[in-house]
């Protein structure tokens, strides 16, 4: 078997993966820009922080946290409560472009990634416009 190297050790590991995610909803909460994506959260984002944090550690090629701790993410079924159209979508993606951005991503790997979160938070979408 080859040894491959994953994008979440590539990134830093769990210390990126938990400032990307410290950054991203940091982001949501004092950008303007983002009030749509900030009002679908609760007043404390610290819950909605951890559990992108242990998503992220997975989803990336580290621990499962998430699976671990909850089961299989189904991200569209745990995303179906909350009404998800085009203008979310993409507060959330350019929330992360910048905190991925913040961090220090190395610019290739960011471009990957936003091929993957783009295609990630489309998937999410339930409403139109």
């Amino acid at each position: 078997m080859e040894n491959t190297t994953t994008t979440y050790e590539k990134i830093g590991g769990d210390t990126t993966v938990a400032k990307l995610c410290a950054r991203f909803y940091e982001l949501m909460d004092t950008v303007t820009h983002f009030k749509e994506l900030r009002a679908m959260h609760p007043e404390s984002l610290e819950g909605s922080r951890e559990k992108l944090y242990m998503f992220l550690s997975g989803w990336l090629g580290g621990p499962d946290l998430f699976v671990e701790k909850f089961g299989h993410p189904r991200l569209r079924s745990r995303h179906t409560p909350f009404a998800i159209g085009t203008m979310e979508r993409d507060q959330w993606v350019a929330c992360m472009v910048l905190a991925m951005e913040d961090v220090g991503i190395d610019a290739d790997i960011r471009k990957v990634l936003l091929n993957n979160f783009f295609n990630t938070a489309d998937f999410m979408r339930n409403k139109e416009g």
